[in-house]
């Protein structure tokens, strides 16, 4: 309520308007609070480009000589209460390393909504998971639209980002693209270098490589799309060009 304590969703709407670029009168007209609060609030938690909610929340609790909050007890991370969070962490690394052919951040942003049970975020509930500025998400999550491997709704006033259930059929044609490239490439060279040299020689034989690679994995991709077609939709188009 204005006057009284800012609450976690207070704090989450601050986070949302200065993603969104809004001034602090700005924030502080949405939330009905002057806008001195919300300049103190902001100021004394990390400023405009390093305000977390989740953060500002457990910072408050401690200032308040309060019981610091768990990170597992914040709303942002509320749906993996009883689980072990170090193991959770420890598969979501694991997961987005093994994405080849995906950017880094890219990977860790489709690992986020793979994990998450919801199964969709906003840009704040990424920041807030992976603690990162807003324009890395917005980075990662346009490199996965590009390809076609999340999907963006409006949610009110914010955008909610998530992924279909044929996601690896869609990120296994992001492998078999980079495959392409790596035939296409390797063999420019063997144009280059001459296939009557020892050199283009083994280009060669690696371009023929990666080829076959391509193709079966192809041909597994559509396996899937047979086998589990009755469990979702997954007849959607590949994602196009390279």
């Amino acid at each position: 309520m204005p006057g009284g304590h800012l609450t976690y969703e207070d704090r989450r709407k601050i986070a949302e308007g200065l993603v969104e670029g809004l001034t602090y009168a700005e924030i502080a007209r949405r939330l009905g609070r002057p806008r001195s609060t919300i300049g103190r609030e902001i100021a004394r938690n990390g400023g405009p480009h390093g305000y977390r909610a989740a953060r500002a929340q457990q910072a408050t609790g401690r200032r308040a000589h309060r019981r610091p909050h768990s990170p597992l007890s914040t709303p942002a991370t509320a749906e993996i209460s009883g689980r072990d969070p170090q193991a959770v962490q420890e598969f979501e690394r694991k997961l987005a390393g093994a994405m080849s052919g995906i950017p880094p951040m890219a990977a860790k942003v489709m690992v986020c909504l793979f994990t998450s049970d919801s199964g969709d975020m906003t840009v704040v509930d990424l920041v807030e998971r992976l603690r990162v500025s807003p324009a890395s998400i917005s980075k990662g999550i346009g490199w996965l639209e590009q390809v076609g491997l999340v999907k963006r709704e409006r949610d009110n006033r914010r955008d909610r980002y998530s992924i279909d259930v044929d996601v690896w059929y869609r990120a296994w044609l992001v492998g078999i693209r980079s495959m392409t490239l790596w035939a296409d490439t390797v063999q420019e060279g063997v144009d280059v270098l001459g296939v009557q040299t020892p050199a283009g020689s083994r280009l060669l034989m690696a371009s023929r490589f990666f080829q076959v690679l391509s193709n079966d994995m192809t041909q597994a991709a559509e396996h899937y799309r047979q086998i589990f077609s009755g469990a979702g939709d997954v007849s959607a188009e590949p994602p196009s060009g390279r």
